[in-house]
């Protein structure tokens, strides 16, 4: 398995339990594909650098996980159908 940086924004307007329910989401997409979340933080609120859907800021959450490279397309389909997500990344980060 290969170390990943899951980042993405939501939706800012999303409360707190929501952003919640939306990081558990995320989390059981990796666990789902084979992999595990090692550590999640949460940036919180913060200004973007160009308006995205005519919003201009943003909720940052960030994820350090581990699965094979074939999980994270599956990871991806899910981030990209999600509503709340407005923008996501997914890095390999070398060991």
């Amino acid at each position: 398995m290969r170390n990943y940086e899951v980042a993405f924004i939501a939706h800012p307007e999303l409360d707190e339990a929501s952003l919640n329910t939306l990081v558990e989401k995320a989390k059981g997409w990796v666990s789902a594909a084979g992999g595990q979340v090692m550590q999640v933080d949460l940036w919180g609120r913060r200004r973007l650098a160009y308006p995205i859907r005519k919003q201009r800021e943003g909720q940052y959450v960030l994820m350090q996980t581990q699965m094979m490279a074939v999980a994270t397309h599956d990871v991806e389909r899910n981030l990209r159908l999600t509503e709340q997500v407005m923008r996501f990344q997914i890095i390999r980060t070398d060991d």
